[in-house]
């Protein structure tokens, strides 16, 4: 590993966007995917843990840290083959998303803002404002950590389905790079959220210059405290903490009849693959959850602009963010009979 970097052991808060966890045994930086793959390689031959950190937008790490080597996939850089874009694992995502719309090429827009690195995307099919990455990724290149081989996998491979993949909740594939499909026309992707498509002005399904729909999205995330700023303690988070759930399509009348008899109201859903797709914030809103709930001491609390982001509001610890986790799970499932899952990975911790 010529170019891997073993520097001071940090907390792993310094490493993500909670600004929570406690250190790691080890930590090394590698800066080009051959020093990835060595890296792993022996941390596996040494019997040691591995923890891949990106851009640590999306980890809840305890704060008792990590007992092994924490590896920071740190290879950026990505390259233009016609209308296929390939990135490194390590590149910052809204980085990437911005080079693209700022060259002319759209299909990712939707997807701007969102904090972490390229190859955390296909882990858990990266979403938000109508898009999925599965839309756009044609394949990628991952150490497989069996077989102990780098291998490139086809999208039709990944098992893409909402906020999940093949290779979440498994550590044994590393994502090196991701390939990419881009529109070369300079136009968005459909728009498909109703709320985007409000702010644009155009109705659903329409396209529109890239440029213009990232401009929209970000407006949006930002008055949702969903685009970093290390002065906004509403973004000190780890993004949406529960999925929406997913109710199976022979439970879905009565769990929504339960919900409309509790609230007095028609509940917001949309189809979902074997079922119908529920909005966690709606239900986290109506089980008495409001913007900037407090956790144990005020030092956690949901977002002031969005409920489905729990926060650290600047000397919380990991079990506070826990606590309130769990408050809000259980309410929510004390009134609805629906249980939230989490989004982020959890390590050493649980809910």
């Amino acid at each position: 590993m010529n170019s891997a970097r073993t520097p001071a052991l940090p907390k792993l808060a310094a490493y993500t966007t909670l600004r929570l966890g406690g250190p790691a045994r080890r930590f090394v930086s590698a800066v080009t995917s051959e020093d990835l793959v060595a890296a792993v390689r022996e941390a596996d031959a040494a019997g040691e843990p591995v923890l891949l950190l990106g851009g640590g937008s999306n980890l809840v790490v305890g704060d008792a840290g990590f007992d092994g080597t924490l590896i920071e996939v740190a290879n950026t850089g990505w390259r233009r083959d016609g209308d296929h874009v390939e990135v490194q694992a390590g590149q910052n995502w809204d980085a990437f998303v911005a080079a693209l719309v700022g060259a002319g090429l759209g299909g990712l827009e939707c997807l701007s803002g969102i904090p972490g690195s390229v190859g955390a995307t296909p882990i858990q099919n990266v979403g938000a404002y109508g898009c999925e990455v599965a839309e756009s990724i044609v394949s990628l290149e991952l150490y497989d950590r069996v077989t102990r081989e780098v291998r490139t996998l086809k999208a039709g491979e990944l098992g893409f389905a909402y906020r999940t993949s093949i290779l979440k909740g498994t550590d044994t594939g590393v994502v090196l790079s991701v390939r990419f499909e881009v529109r070369e026309d300079g136009l968005s992707a459909p728009i498909r959220y109703a709320e985007l498509a409000r702010t644009l002005g155009v109705e659903i399904g329409a396209r529109v210059p890239a440029v213009e729909a990232r401009e929209a999205v970000l407006k949006l995330r930002r008055g949702k405290g969903m685009v970093l700023d290390p002065d906004d303690h509403d973004t000190w988070s780890a993004g949406s903490f529960f999925t929406n759930p997913i109710v199976p399509g022979a439970e879905a009348e009565a769990v929504l009849e339960r919900i409309t008899s509790a609230v007095g109201a028609d509940v917001p859903q949309y189809p979902a693959d074997g079922g119908v797709k529920l909005s966690a914030a709606w239900l986290i809103e109506r089980a008495g959850f409001g913007k900037g709930y407090p956790g144990p001491g005020n030092r956690v609390s949901l977002s002031t602009k969005h409920t489905l982001a729990l926060t650290n509001r600047g000397d919380a610890t990991t079990e506070d963010l826990l606590a309130l986790a769990r408050e809000v799970r259980d309410g929510v499932f004390a009134r609805f009979g629906v249980l939230l899952h989490p989004e982020p990975l959890l390590i050493n911790c649980v809910i």
